[in-house]
């Protein structure tokens, strides 16, 4: 049987670990965190967890907006290559902080650079 980058980075408490420090650099930086002004951040995070677990193949149905419309308002806003590629640093620097190996990190990094034309509406 072969892991799933979900079960490789430690499932759902990373998951989770990760996201609470994502979202905290996130809302730090001013580069990004007026995308989030109006957001319920305590959904978003709930949201955002789902949505991860999703993608690095853990055993979940994620039942939030699809990532095009979820992402409509910053598009409108001026979401662009440069304000993703920050949003991946944040959360590369997440997923190290919590404890995930360097080459796992690398995994879950690829996967969400492939949400890129998706969130950024392309």
């Amino acid at each position: 049987m072969v892991d799933t980058p979900y079960e490789l980075i430690g499932g759902r408490l990373t998951i989770q670990a990760a996201v609470e420090s994502f979202y905290r650099r996130v809302l730090a930086d001013e580069s990004v965190s007026h995308f989030f002004d109006t957001v319920d951040m305590d959904h978003l995070r709930a949201r955002q967890s789902m949505f991860l677990t999703m993608l690095l193949g853990g055993q979940i149905v994620y039942t939030g907006r699809d990532i095009r419309t979820a992402h409509a308002r910053p598009q409108e806003q001026g979401l662009d290559d440069s304000h993703f590629d920050t949003i991946l640093k944040h959360f590369r620097k997440a997923l190290e902080e919590v404890g995930v190996q360097a080459n796992n990190v690398d995994k879950v990094m690829m996967r969400l650079e492939e949400t890129r034309d998706a969130v950024l509406g392309r």
